[in-house]
């Protein structure tokens, strides 16, 4: 089974002109994604400019954030990194 918190990336700086679709695309060559979602605001619907991209492995992730991070995606240059997640439980607050 697929460790989710090691072939999850965060990608951040894209267009607004961005769809999850396309997103899904431009990570595939590098291996089998398995979700693909841009983040909206609830209240527009809009496209916040950030997103996350989850594949089947670890190694999968690692080839795509090697070869996407800095690279112009729709005229943005983006970043990508391994998303950080909280364990459940757990709050950013919490000392």
């Amino acid at each position: 089974m697929a460790n989710k918190l090691n072939s999850q990336l965060f990608v951040s700086r894209l267009s607004s002109y961005t769809t999850n679709e396309h997103l899904k695309r431009l990570f595939s060559r590098f291996g089998v994604v398995t979700e693909a979602r841009l983040v909206k605001d609830p209240r527009t619907q809009r496209p916040k400019g950030f997103g996350f991209v989850t594949y089947e492995s670890e190694v999968e992730a690692q080839k795509a954030l090697k070869a996407m991070n800095g690279r112009i995606v729709d005229g943005r240059l983006i970043f990508v990194e391994v998303a950080k997640t909280e364990k459940p439980g757990e709050d950013a607050t919490s000392q």
